[in-house]
């Protein structure tokens, strides 16, 4: 497994951007798809988005309508999420989590992997 830690959350007004990283210990990390998840307050966990090891496929979630790009440095361990034209409704703690599993376009929100980092909390203003 890896260990995962998560960075770049904040606080940001509507139409902002943030870009969250995720940074992974261990040589395999290259073994797994990466994916993003969210937990708004009250709610339940909600995927975002996911990619493959090599970085060359990618997933989204319907509701990022390509405001999100998920992208990773196998160099550096770290897989990111550029987050653009954000929303009061993004309002939530992303976690990233790692997997063996290319689920396609079926991507659990929680279970299903098997590393968690703790999550960043991403707060959007209107």
């Amino acid at each position: 497994q890896v260990q995962l830690v998560e960075s770049g959350g904040g606080l940001v007004q509507a139409g902002g951007s943030l870009r969250l990283s995720c940074a992974a210990s261990g040589r395999t990390f290259r073994q797994y798809a990466m994916g993003w998840s969210r937990q708004a307050p009250g709610g339940e966990h909600e995927f975002v988005s996911a990619i493959s090891w090599s970085g060359n496929f990618t997933y989204y979630a319907d509701f990022v309508n390509g405001r999100f790009t998920i992208s990773r440095d196998n160099a550096k361990n770290t897989v990111y999420l550029q987050m653009n034209n954000l929303k009061p409704e993004d309002t939530a703690v992303y976690s990233c989590a790692a997997t063996p599993v290319w689920y396609g376009s079926r991507w659990p929100p929680r279970y299903g992997y098997d590393s968690w980092g703790q999550g960043t909390q991403v707060t959007v203003s209107s």
